[in-house]
């Protein structure tokens, strides 16, 4: 059965060059053994090499992120959250100030001022609260592992995916997670002097090795967000990565039962609605 989450996703690709993720290949990311441990087996691989420019793979104590120069943020987002890690993480005191990635080049780095008055947040997309220790939180707030999401979704819904997916990785043990952004149409918004691209869609992959399960959570990037599970496949069909490759195809095409989100106590702080954003050409055209 189609979802009307596969149907917005298959409108992403109708609109493509721009699809949610944008990976380097294969080889590249063989370079960098020490971020294996955020995938199970291979890490996340492109299928749209043309978006694969300007990328930099970071690798931090408990995330690796693909930053790209193109969008200005981080294209996917990988962290293998443990019940160990996460308990670790509650007792870690919440603190952290965004900045900008000075292991990027300067010219493919999101600044603070590409967001100040934008109307849009600093949306983490591997979660700060999911860091085990003060160094691995600041390392979060790091421009390349943030994209502009709606006050709505950032404090919403996707904070209560956040909480819901934390919970699971607590009952279960371990599990690993790929997040990333979407970006629809050939002319999209973007932010600030540096252009850093606004997403339509941002999506959490999930792995479970105990339930030997996979899903991903899709959420609109609207005032108004709207988010459904679909099974990795049809995420990795649609968008053009997939997030484990590692994992069998069996395994791929049928989306596990995801927990429903939580309630965000966040969710009553709204800020204003975005102004009007600039226009950029899609990369990849």
């Amino acid at each position: 059965m189609t979802t009307p989450a596969i149907h917005r996703l298959k409108a992403v690709a109708r609109c493509l060059p721009i699809v949610l993720a944008l990976l380097v290949p294969a080889a590249a990311l063989a370079q960098a053994p020490n971020c294996r441990q955020f995938s199970p087996g291979r890490p996340p691989t492109l299928a749209n090499a043309k978006l694969a420019q300007r990328t930099t793979l970071l690798c931090n104590n408990a995330y690796a992120a693909l930053a790209s120069g193109v969008t200005h943020g981080t294209l996917w987002s990988a962290e293998h959250p443990t019940a160990t890690s996460l308990a670790a993480a509650r007792a870690t005191p919440r603190q952290g100030q965004f900045y900008p990635d000075d292991r990027l080049p300067p010219g493919d780095q999101a600044q603070i001022a590409d967001y100040r008055r934008s109307g849009y947040d600093r949306g983490h997309m591997t979660p700060s609260g999911d860091m085990p220790d003060e160094d691995a939180q600041q390392q979060s707030f790091s421009l390349a592992n943030v994209v502009p999401q709606t006050a709505a979704l950032n404090r919403g819904i996707w904070v209560g995916i956040e909480s819901a997916v934390r919970h699971l990785a607590s009952r279960e043990g371990e599990l690993y997670l790929v997040t990333g952004p979407a970006f629809q149409g050939g002319q999209l918004q973007s932010i600030g002097s540096s252009g850093v691209l606004v997403p339509s869609v941002t999506w959490k992959a999930v792995y479970d090795p105990r339930a030997g399960g996979a899903g991903a959570y899709v959420c609109e990037n609207t005032a108004t967000p709207a988010c459904e599970v679909v099974s990795v496949a049809a995420l990795a069909q649609v968008v053009g990565i997939d997030p484990f490759p590692s994992l069998p195809a069996n395994v791929k095409e049928q989306a596990m039962v995801l927990p429903s989100p939580e309630k965000s106590r966040y969710a009553a702080a709204q800020r204003r609605a975005p102004r009007p954003a600039q226009l950029a050409q899609a990369p990849g055209s």
